[in-house]
């Protein structure tokens, strides 16, 4: 009898073993396959504007800040206070500056991308301790692994795709203290860590992890080992709000008060900010833009988690995606990479309805809806791709590469599932992959570049011309560009036709750039052009010149 029980106990012994091993090595190929997909032509583009470039620039000067400064805990942004966003990205983004010696694209790029690769197994972790079976995890990983918001954006120079790695890092911890309560110090320093990445973005995310607590584990929340790991993980973040309202100067404080904190922040709920607007449905619209061939399985995921909804699994997935979009939704500010927390909980739902679908009756048809949407995407494909090839003003090889793989990859899914072959769940993984890898391996994932002029040959023109430093130049272009000043290291305000007659008259030397037709145009004289450069655009006049007054006119 000792004996059958010793041989059970090695049995169990080396089955835990073999799924440990099992899981170690699904984690190292989900990483390995998101470091290949993140990591690929990382800085084959520039940096787009807006978030990219102040990211980039920050981080810049705080790599350039002497010793003993305290640039990481008070930034500057053009030699001002940067206190829009907490710096833990911007400081990533120098101490890679300081390792790779050189500032460009690729090292400006590569913690957000690696952050956000390191989500992919977090991501089947979650779903390891939410779920029975494996495959259920696997399936989940893929789907979000192939998601093109959640590649785009995270390998951009923005904070969205490190909120994704500790938000996941948060839940994963979370489901593990309601076993361990040793975990709970790993929920607050991922709540932490999204506070010193987005602020108040922690609130929101911290709310939801919690609400699926209440539901499924309330004991917890009366657990002062709980709450005490939530509070000595945080205590990073609070210590450095706290730096901030306890800045030696009053000016800083109210600033970082009112623009930190209120305008920045909390009035993104009522109000909109910079114009950025839009109807509750918005970021239904943006998740039903981007996200094919999955959300084929959506209307099915959805039914499968209501008829669950008493499990683990189902709460966690409910709670997370219906508060997170019922929240953003009714926002008044309302940007498209808001909706990226949403994306891993419907990785999770979607992933559930594959691996369901994965014993699925062979004699039992697949919904028409299915065919139909395939189909349409199907067409779609091979239509964009004969228009590239054939009909473009200029023939991009890349997107036709990209559009022929996703077309081959939904046709050949639509005849395995006319004979009813499950083996299309799996050309549906590899073929979205390949196509992502192709996107990004192009000149054409960063699409946001095609819609204004190229700044880096206007910014080496600025270089060049060797002006004053911290020099201010003025621009007749409407917007605001911060890749521009990246680039040029000099800051390039936009400003009206009439602001630009006034300085053009009351300062001694002023620097204008302009489109090559502007100073006839504006009167402007004496002129002296510095230097000019033609960007390579399709509208006329495509050239810039940078001018200042002729001293010997």
């Amino acid at each position: 009898m000792y004996r059958k029980l010793f041989q059970l106990r090695q049995r169990k012994s080396q089955m835990y073993r073999t799924e440990i091993l099992l899981d170690r090595l699904w984690v190292i190929g989900l990483l390995i396959a998101a470091l290949t997909l993140y990591l690929a032509n990382l800085g084959g583009l520039p940096l787009r504007d807006w978030d990219e470039g102040i990211v980039a620039q920050v981080a810049r000067e705080i790599y350039n800040a002497p010793p003993g400064s305290l640039r990481w805990l008070y930034p500057t942004l053009a030699g001002e206070a940067y206190i829009n966003k907490p710096p833990l990205i911007h400081i990533l983004i120098a101490s890679t500056y300081s390792i790779g010696g050189t500032i460009n694209e690729w090292t400006t790029r590569l913690p957000g991308a690696i952050l956000t690769a390191l989500s992919v197994p977090l991501l089947y972790g979650v779903g390891r301790e939410i779920f029975t079976r494996r495959l259920w995890a696997i399936f989940s990983a893929l789907v979000y692994l192939t998601l093109l918001p959640v590649v785009r954006h995270g390998r951009l120079a923005m904070l969205d795709g490190a909120i994704l790695c500790f938000f996941l890092l948060t839940i994963w911890c979370l489901l593990r203290c309601r076993r361990d309560l040793r975990y709970c110090l790993g929920v607050g320093i991922g709540l932490g860590l999204i506070a010193l990445t987005k602020g108040f973005l922690s609130l929101l995310l911290g709310a939801i992890a919690l609400a699926f607590i209440a539901w499924d584990t309330p004991r917890l929340l009366t657990s002062i080992y709980f709450w005490s790991g939530i509070i000595i993980g945080s205590l990073p973040a609070t210590f450095w709000y706290a730096a901030q309202l306890l800045h030696h100067d009053p000016a800083y404080v109210q600033m970082f008060i009112n623009q930190g904190i209120l305008n920045q922040s909390l009035k993104r709920i009522w109000d909109r900010v910079d114009n950025n607007s839009g109807p509750p449905w918005y970021y239904i619209l943006e998740i039903l833009k981007y996200n094919w061939p999955w959300l084929v399985f959506l209307p099915n995921s959805l039914i499968l988690a209501w008829e669950n909804r008493n499990l683990s699994w189902a709460k966690l997935i409910l709670t997370w995606s219906g508060l997170y979009l019922f929240i953003i939704s009714i926002m008044t500010t309302k940007l498209p990479w808001y909706v990226l927390p949403i994306y891993p909980a419907l990785a999770l739902l979607i992933g559930a309805q594959l691996a369901e679908l994965w014993n699925w009756p062979s004699s039992k048809p697949f919904p028409r809806s299915w065919f139909t949407v395939l189909s349409i995407l199907v067409i779609g494909s091979w239509a964009g791709c004969i228009y590239f090839a054939r009909f473009a003003p200029q023939l991009e090889t890349d997107l036709v590469l990209t559009l022929t793989a996703i077309a081959l990859t939904m046709t050949i899914a639509i005849v395995l599932m006319l004979k009813r072959d499950l083996q299309f769940i799996i050309i549906l993984f590899w073929g979205s992959y390949l196509s992502l890898f192709l996107l990004m391996t192009s000149d054409n994932w960063v699409w946001e570049l095609a819609e204004q002029y190229p700044v880096k040959p206007v910014a080496e023109m600025i270089q060049k011309s060797q002006l004053p430093p911290n020099q201010k130049i003025y621009t007749s272009h409407p917007a605001f560009r911060p890749s521009l000043d990246f680039y040029s290291e000099r800051q390039v305000i936009p400003t009206t036709v009439d602001n630009l007659r006034k300085i053009w008259q009351e300062q001694p030397t002023p620097y204008f750039l302009l489109r090559s037709y502007f100073p006839k145009k504006l009167n402007l004289e004496p002129v002296k052009i510095i230097d000019q450069v033609k960007t390579n655009t399709p509208e006329p006049e495509a050239s810039w010149v940078l001018i200042t007054k002729d001293k010997y006119y």
